[in-house]
């Protein structure tokens, strides 16, 4: 276990922050790479000096748009017959596919952003907007969002635990891994709220608009 963390907390250290970039693309695209492995050892290295938190946090978020541009063009590549068949692949019939496809054109933005923040979507939220041609800009703004939340949460993270474990790395993984899913379900309850709030909002605007128009149909009908 301490070879294993001294060899990830040497990689991101000696490639610096090129590295932070490098290896949150692989995980922001279809590799399952866990961003953990990246950004707490990186706010870690913050904490001993021998990076800037800021940077680690910038290089990470750059990263993280640059997969989430390749699975979004991607998807746009490939198109839709050849995802559907491979949604088949894992399970999900057409008929699902095509409700996933509905609801993410009502709802993309939204869906952008926490899709950022839960473990194994985050990766693969961006096919969905490129097969639904999801404004660019609206998608970079939510993916940024969403990926800036949960790199800057990691880092801080590996910061707080590099306060706690100094240079005994041996512990590092030990309270890294018992953080992360603390912080993990914290982000899940966060997510959930902010779902809440949106299903709120959305029906609120919805039965404002249709009291408007039931009040313009009887002021017509008066008339």
């Amino acid at each position: 276990m301490e070879s294993f963390v001294k060899f990830i907390v040497d990689m991101v250290g000696n490639w610096g922050y090129p590295g932070i970039i490098i290896m949150m693309t692989i995980e922001s695209s279809f590799i399952p790479f866990p961003s953990e492995a990246v950004m707490i050892p990186a706010g870690y290295l913050a904490q001993q000096g021998k990076m800037s938190l800021p940077l680690a946090i910038i290089s990470g978020v750059f990263g993280s748009m640059l997969g989430a541009y390749f699975n979004y063009y991607l998807s746009i590549w490939l198109g839709r017959p050849v995802l559907i068949k491979v949604a088949g692949w894992f399970g999900i019939s057409e008929k699902k596919f095509n409700k996933v496809d509905i609801f993410f054109h009502n709802h993309g933005e939204i869906t952008t952003f926490v899709g950022r923040l839960i473990p194994y979507v985050r990766q693969i939220i961006s096919c969905p907007a490129g097969l639904a041609r999801m404004n660019i800009a609206k998608f970079s703004i939510y993916t940024a969002a969403g990926a800036g939340l949960w790199v800057t949460v990691l880092a801080f993270l590996g910061y707080f635990i590099g306060e706690i474990v100094g240079k005994n790395r041996e512990l590092l993984k030990q309270y890294s891994r018992q953080y992360s899913w603390q912080i993990t379900i914290v982000l899940l309850i966060f997510c959930a709220l902010i779902v809440a709030i949106y299903v709120h909002i959305k029906h609120r605007r919805a039965r404002a608009e249709k009291l408007a128009e039931t009040a313009k149909a009887q002021a017509v009908k008066n008339s």
